[in-house]
């Protein structure tokens, strides 16, 4: 009921009471009085329910306000929760700062070699590169005005300069593919009158995919075709980077050169485990070889094909000793053919174990009627702590059977041998790890690498050589070869400034005890001083 109404009603009762009270005054007074009383009881009673009914419509009305204030707060609780709710969303759809998510590929630089890989190091692509910078000079001495050469040139040689990649796909397929640009002063450039026989030049150096996959007998295989490093023989199966010398010894360098070594073309197989090696190889010709059969000049000649084998191995191993054991075999199955002058030859030669002067001091000179070739050979090693000492000793057997018209068909076959042992010892404590994948020993890496703000001063070695080889056979007689025989002492300081850099200081001492040829006994020999330093990085 609004107050409107209750006012009205209020003035009604009023009025009522007014005219009772007129009429009243024309009654008895006990009547009178009676409904004097009577009204007032009425009037009482109505003011009753007036309080009552303001009461309750103040009830109402701080009811109605508490339901609209509490909707209020409940509608702006609900806007705080939307609102904490958009900006909790707006949150997390922006990056927080913490550890960067995997990416497509990782980059690292194991021992400063550049290197790509994805995530999971399945497929990786590094750039690989060596430097071997050779200084020096000669003491060069022939025995007679007959002696050729009649000097050595001192000097410099680019001896290798190599850059290439290597890698992986899928884990199992390795490949590599390097360039030598090195080799400056090896070859005499061209077949010119006059000019001497030299080494390779630059070229490819290896071109090759391995497949590793295959793990039979526990060990760890590779199946492998292309151009590459042979792993023929101890001396050669060790990296140029961790040789003791500035150069291999002469009577490696001569039977890898048949059918084996560096430029090589080759398919094979090699297993090994972590005290066994064995493997095998067809080989063709090395990069750089003719390969067109009618060409004039220079000759043309069919394409070489032969084969390696080696068996080696760790038998003895522990912490700081190990010994190691093996044989190599190889055959030329099938010498170039010159198809122009139809001659098939075979010249064993090498420089005096330096390459400043690519001039050979020791040369069968071209073996004619050669219808194939073996060399056999052993090996041997051992290390403890900070020692080394190797050993390798070759045979060689040449066969003349070939008919191709030229004198000499049906010769004997040659046999000549040669060898070399070493051994090296690290000042600084640093010794040489085993590498089971090539069966043979990795170089020295300091412990405490050249530093002027650390105080580490690298690794120093010292090291020393005897070689000797004999290409001469049937001497005295018109089918025999006098190619001379050559021993060479060699010491060794080498300074490894850290995993990277090298320097080598070799001192070499040779004598050349040669004769004019088979049947003549003029000396024609010669004795040799050098001292050689190498400046080497490589990653």
């Amino acid at each position: 009921m609004s107050r409107t109404r209750l006012a009205a009603t209020a003035i009604g009762l009023a009025g009522a009471l007014a005219a009772s009270q007129a009429q009243a005054q024309a009654q008895s007074a006990s009547s009178s009085e009676q409904e004097i009383a009577l009204l007032k009881q009425q009037l009482k009673m109505l003011e009753q329910k007036l309080d009552k009914l303001q009461s309750q419509t103040a009830a109402n009305t701080a009811a109605t306000a508490k339901a609209r204030a509490e909707a209020k707060a409940e509608a702006k609780a609900e806007a705080r929760s939307e609102a904490k709710a958009v900006v909790a969303n707006a949150n997390a759809a922006i990056p927080v700062k913490g550890p960067a998510p995997a990416s497509g590929v990782v980059v690292t630089m194991p021992n400063n070699r550049p290197t790509i890989c994805t995530a999971d190091q399945a497929n990786c692509v590094a750039i690989t590169s060596r430097l071997h910078w050779d200084v020096g000079g000669y003491d060069y001495r022939p025995n007679t005005a007959a002696t050729v050469p009649q000097k050595l040139d001192s000097g410099q040689n680019v001896r290798r300069a190599r850059i290439g990649v290597a890698g992986k796909f899928f884990n199992d397929w390795n490949f590599a593919l390097v360039y030598d640009f090195g080799g400056s002063s090896d070859g005499f450039g061209g077949a010119a009158p006059g000019s001497l026989p030299g080494g390779g030049v630059s070229g490819v150096e290896n071109a090759y995919l391995s497949y590793t996959g295959l793990k039979p007998f526990g060990g760890k295989m590779a199946i492998e075709a292309g151009i590459m490093d042979l792993p023929y023989t101890l001396d050669e199966a060790t990296s140029s980077n961790d040789i003791m010398f500035m150069e291999r010894a002469s009577p490696g360098v001569i039977a890898t050169n048949i059918a084996a070594g560096d430029f090589r073309s080759a398919a094979g197989a090699r297993w090994f485990n972590d005290q066994l090696w064995i493997g095998g190889y067809v080989t063709g010709p090395s990069t750089g070889a003719i390969h067109s059969a009618s060409s004039a000049s220079p000759p043309g000649t069919s394409e070489q094909y032969g084969a390696v084998a080696r068996v080696a191995g760790n038998p003895i191993s522990g912490k700081d000793y190990s010994v190691h054991i093996g044989a190599d075999a190889q055959w030329l199955i099938q010498p170039p053919r010159n198809l122009i002058a139809n001659t098939q030859t075979l010249a064993l030669s090498d420089r005096p174990e330096l390459r400043l002067d690519p001039t050979t001091l020791i040369s069968t000179g071209a073996i004619a009627n050669v219808s194939g070739a073996q060399v056999y050979s052993v090996e041997a090693a051992a290390t403890y702590g900070p020692f080394i000492v190797q050993g390798e000793y070759f045979w060689y057997n040449v066969d003349r059977t070939a008919n191709t018209g030229v004198p000499l068909v049906g010769a004997p076959s040659l046999k000549f041998q040669g060898g070399y042992a070493q051994a090296g010892y690290v000042l600084t404590g640093e010794g040489r790890t085993y590498n089971a994948a090539t069966a043979a020993y990795n170089g020295v890496k300091p412990a405490h690498p050249f530093s002027l703000d650390g105080g580490g001063w690298g690794a120093w070695e010292i090291a020393g050589r005897f070689s000797t080889i004999d290409l001469n056979d049937q001497l005295a007689t018109a089918t025999g070869v006098a190619g001379g025989r050559q021993t060479v002492y060699t010491l060794a300081l080498n300074w490894y400034v850290n995993g990277n850099v090298r320097f080598m200081l070799d001192y070499l001492h040779g004598t050349v005890s040669r004769q004019a040829s088979p049947i003549s006994t003029a000396d024609v020999g010669s004795k040799f001083d050098a001292v050689a330093m190498r400046t080497q990085f490589a990653f």
